[in-house]
């Protein structure tokens, strides 16, 4: 039993956020989980259970994997403000449409 851990790694995951990170397409990952049973550069079930675990080296993946799910929610977001935009508009168009029969 620990009350605490501490870590010494070299680097962190937030390399994801610089503009020259190549993020996976969300059909890439999904290709990848189909194919591979497991997100990409994450280790498998098999490799965990063959090899172990490194703690501090986890963490970065989970992060990274956090930080890639943000920057997939905040494109999302984007979309869906334009989608509504657009929804607002048409309707708004539909209505002048409709008044003016």
């Amino acid at each position: 039993h620990a009350k605490e851990v501490k870590v010494d790694l070299n680097g962190w995951a937030d390399f994801v956020f610089k503009k020259d990170y190549p993020l996976p397409t969300l059909e890439q990952v999904e290709k990848y989980i189909s194919e591979n049973g497991h997100l990409p550069n994450v280790p498998s079930e098999k490799e965990v259970i063959e090899k172990g675990l490194s703690l501090g080296e986890n963490q970065k993946l989970l992060l990274q994997k956090i930080e890639e799910l943000t920057l997939y929610s905040i494109e999302q977001n984007k979309l869906l403000k334009i989608q509504s935009e657009k929804i607002e508009l048409l309707q708004k168009e539909l209505n002048t449409l409709k008044s003016k029969k």
